[in-house]
């Protein structure tokens, strides 16, 4: 028997380790966190750390360029088993583990929010090559094919200020259209050509009519705006049939269980604005500080689908928790600043206009990255918000952790947000804007669910 107390410690320590799936190879790296976390406060007993500590470590950690996501995600386990299995301290158990691991991981270089310019073509690093889906073989044979249309939709689609995942959604139906036509020139094809493609969509591929239009929208816009063509009308060919279907919503006691049931403080204060304010994922997610007016108790969403910005009322009873997530953002962006970072990602137009404004606090993301990003174009280190990812995979898991037998997603919070206004009397053109819908008609859909059959009328066996 090993009689070296600090032998006997690791020991200890590698085996809790594996009792979590670790294998040997990265077990001997858990340890290396942890030996240089104990470095960093080498004057300090462990049993008198509390949260604060790892805390500090971890947001210094987060500014180092040089660490990689998984390594910040492995200091963050290591961590956690070290105090909770380990040294058993009591305020590891309380302490936000989940918090730092969700907001660890940095946001990919075609992630929607990063800014694209006119200028930025598809060779440039971190452009359309580096994306990772299943058409990138294609979608680079027909760049070789047709440079010149590839380079002319990326700028068309990017002086529009689409999304990318709209860029990435037309690229892909263009390769697909020119493989489909055995890689003819798409200039040399005609309405005949568009109309056979989009049929052999519904009887060979049986897509669904949402993935039939937005190949539709694809051609036509490559058509119209890449080789200056007006399509017209189309030749008849078969439509897919679009299915009825009605949003899921949740009833008021199983939002309450299932915010109740997230216990990520992060993750819950989101989930609490998704279905206080009836945000979408994104909008929540690409919050910054000077969006949230607590004086007039709102938060201006800009930026949203359309392009356009919406007010909606800021919930009494998250003001105290969104007034401690600022402060946590001030002091975080203050730390920034003494180390020499503290700069935000803004779109390129309003970075040119406020060349200082990246550095200032109101510019910020509520929910920022504990790490440190190098913007692939500016070459520029900042801190962008977290990655959705996160809170979409906690309600998920929460959802099914408390027992709610449903398709529960984020947008489900923003159903119910609607359904739930709409129940307690609201106007149906105050919801449109509170959601933010161009038409009425797709405001619309909440008052079928409040009108199902099923709602209204008693069935007959309750009679009996």
């Amino acid at each position: 028997m090993n009689n070296d107390p600090f032998a006997r410690f690791w020991d200890k320590y590698i085996e809790k380790t594996k009792s979590y799936g670790v294998n040997d190879k990265a077990c001997r790296w858990y340890v290396k966190r942890c030996e240089d976390y104990i470095k960093a406060y080498s004057d300090i007993r462990l049993a008198e750390h509390d949260g604060q500590f790892v805390a500090k470590y971890l947001e210094d950690l987060g500014r180092k360029t040089f660490i990689q996501d998984w390594q910040l995600l492995q200091a963050v386990d290591a961590l956690r088993i070290l105090f909770i299995d380990v040294v058993k301290s009591k305020w590891a158990i309380d302490f936000a583990w989940d918090d730092w691991k969700v907001s660890a991981r940095s946001l990919d270089t075609n992630h929607a929010t990063l800014a694209r310019d006119a200028n930025v073509y598809y060779e440039e690093p971190g452009g359309l090559e580096e994306e990772s889906n299943k058409n990138d073989g294609l979608i680079k044979k027909v760049r070789r094919f047709f440079p010149e249309h590839v380079k002319k939709l990326i700028v068309q689609i990017r002086v529009r200020h689409y999304s990318i995942r709209t860029e990435t959604a037309y690229l892909t139906w263009l390769a697909r259209y020119i493989a489909f036509h055995k890689m003819q020139d798409p200039a040399s094809l005609d309405t005949q050509g568009i109309a056979a493609y989009l049929e052999y969509l519904v009887i060979k591929r049986n897509v669904a009519a949402s993935t039939q239009s937005q190949a539709l929208n694809a051609l036509v816009f490559f058509y119209k705006h890449v080789l200056e063509v007006e399509v017209g009308e189309l030749p008849a060919f078969r439509h897919a049939k679009k299915p009825r279907r009605l949003p899921v919503v949740l009833t008021r006691d199983e939002v309450r269980q299932l915010l109740d049931g997230i216990d990520n403080g992060t993750s819950k204060l989101m989930a609490n604005i998704l279905y206080g304010c009836g945000l979408r994922l994104m909008e929540c997610i690409r919050l910054r500080v000077l969006d949230i007016d607590f004086g007039y108790q709102h938060i201006l969403i800009r930026n949203t689908k359309g392009n356009k910005d919406r007010i909606v009322p800021l919930p009494k009873m998250l003001v105290e928790n969104l007034q401690a997530q600022i402060d946590n953002v001030r002091y975080l962006h203050q730390q920034d600043c003494n180390d020499g970072f503290g700069e935000v990602y803004l779109p390129h137009a309003l970075a040119r206009k406020y060349p200082n404004a990246a550095k200032e606090l109101a510019w910020q993301y509520v929910f920022p990255s504990i790490k440190i990003s190098k913007d692939p174009r500016s070459k520029r280190y900042g801190r962008h918000h977290i990655h959705e990812n996160g809170l979409q995979k906690k309600i998920k898991a929460t959802a099914k952790s408390v027992g709610i037998n449903k398709k529960v997603n984020c947008h489900t919070l923003r159903h119910s947000f609607a359904t739930h206004l709409l129940e307690s009397g609201s106007d149906i053109r105050t919801v449109q804007e509170l959601l933010g819908h161009a038409d009425v008609s797709t405001t619309m859909i909440y008052t079928h669910v409040l009108n199902t059959p099923g709602v209204v009328v008693q069935s007959p066996l309750d009679s009996l």
